[in-house]
C-alpha cells in the first residue's frame, strides 16, 4: 500500500508541479532526561565481545513544504516514513493551476505514539550464573563475571497491531530521547564477556552472581489515520479521515549494560 501510495503521489506531482528533492537534515534534539542508573549496573560497552551496532535512528527534519503540510493537518504527524515520503517531493506554483483541484490518498498510516509511562526495569532477562561453592574454604573466594555463553536479549511489541515496524521506530524514537539510553529492540552479549568488579565469597559459603539484561518499557498508545493529499489551485494541505486510537506497549532492552546481583548462601540455590 505504501509502495503504491508513493507512486501515485510522485506521479501526480510530476504530472501537475515541477518535481524536486529536499535533502534530509538532522532535526534538533530536545535535552534528554538522563535515567539515574543504579550502582550494580555496568556498562560493559569495551568488553562485550559481541559489538553490537548502534541503534542510530534519523530525526528528520520536514523540509519547508512538508512543515506546512503538517501543521495543515488537525492530527499530530510524527511517522518518520511518512515525513520522508512529503520530504522527497515538492509542489511549486504554477500560473496554470487556477481551478486545478486533486486528490491523492496516500493510505493509512500510523501517525504519531503518545507515551504515557516510561519504566526501566533493570532485571528484564536473567543471561548468566557464576558460581563458585566455597564451603570447604579457609578464606574468601574472589569471583568475577564472565559470561559463559553469548545471549541475544529480544524485545518487542506487547500485541499485535498495525504496521507494527513504524509503531516501533516511533516508540523507540520516544523512548531514547526520554531515557538518554541506548536502546535497541535486540542486543547481544558476547560469550567471554567479563568485567573486572569482584565479589567476594565468604568460606562455608556458595557464591552465585547473577547478571541481568535491563530494558526500557514504554506504554503509550498511537494514533492512525487515513492521509490525504489535497490540491486545490495553489493550495496544498493535508486531510486525516477515520482516525482511530490503540493502546500499544514495548520493552526495548538496553544495549551493552548489565545488572549483576550477588548472593552467597549456605544451601544449594
Amino acid at each position: 500500500m505504501k509502495k503504491i501510495a508513493s507512486g501515485l503521489l510522485i506521479f501526480v506531482l510530476m504530472v501537475s508541479f515541477i518535481p524536486s528533492v529536499f535533502s534530509e537534515k538532522t532535526a534538533v534534539k530536545k535535552e534528554p532526561i538522563k535515567t539515574q542508573i543504579p550502582s550494580s549496573v555496568r556498562n560493559i560497552t569495551k568488553e562485550n565481545t559481541y559489538p553490537n551496532s548502534t541503534q542510530d535512528l534519523p530525526f528528520l527534519q520536514p523540509s519547508d513544504l512538508t512543515k506546512k503540510l503538517i501543521n495543515s493537518s488537525k492530527v499530530k504527524i510524527e511517522n518518520p516514513d511518512l515525513i520522508r515520503m512529503l520530504n522527497e517531493s515538492s509542489i511549486n506554483g504554477t500560473p496554470f493551476a487556477v481551478g486545478y483541484r486533486a486528490i491523492v490518498y496516500l493510505g493509512q498510516w500510523p501517525l504519531n505514539y503518545e507515551s504515557l509511562e516510561t519504566s526501566t526495569n533493570w532485571e528484564y532477562q536473567k543471561i548468566n550464573t557464576n558460581y563458585f561453592d566455597n564451603r570447604g574454604g579457609n578464606a574468601p573466594y574472589q569471583i568475577k563475571y564472565v559470561q559463559e555463553a553469548q545471549k541475544i536479549v529480544r524485545g518487542g511489541l506487547t500485541a499485535k497491531i498495525p504496521n507494527a515496524e513504524d509503531v516501533k521506530k516511533m516508540i523507540l524514537l520516544k523512548a531514547m530521547q526520554k531515557t538518554n539510553l541506548p536502546l535497541s529492540f535486540d542486543t547481544i552479549i558476547g560469550a567471554g564477556t567479563k568485567n573486572d568488579h569482584i565479589y567476594n565469597i565468604p568460606s562455608n559459603r556458595l557464591g552465585y552472581l547473577y547478571a541481568y539484561a535491563p530494558a526500557v518499557n514504554e506504554k503509550g498508545k498511537v494514533t492512525y489515520g487515513e492521509v490525504y493529499l489535497m490540491l486545490k489551485g495553489n493550495r496544498k494541505f493535508i486531510v486525516i479521515k477515520n482516525v482511530t486510537s490503540q493502546g500499544i506497549g514495548a520493552w526495548i532492552p538496553v544495549q551493552d549494560y548489565v545488572s549483576f546481583g550477588f548472593l552467597a548462601s549456605e544451601r544449594p540455590r
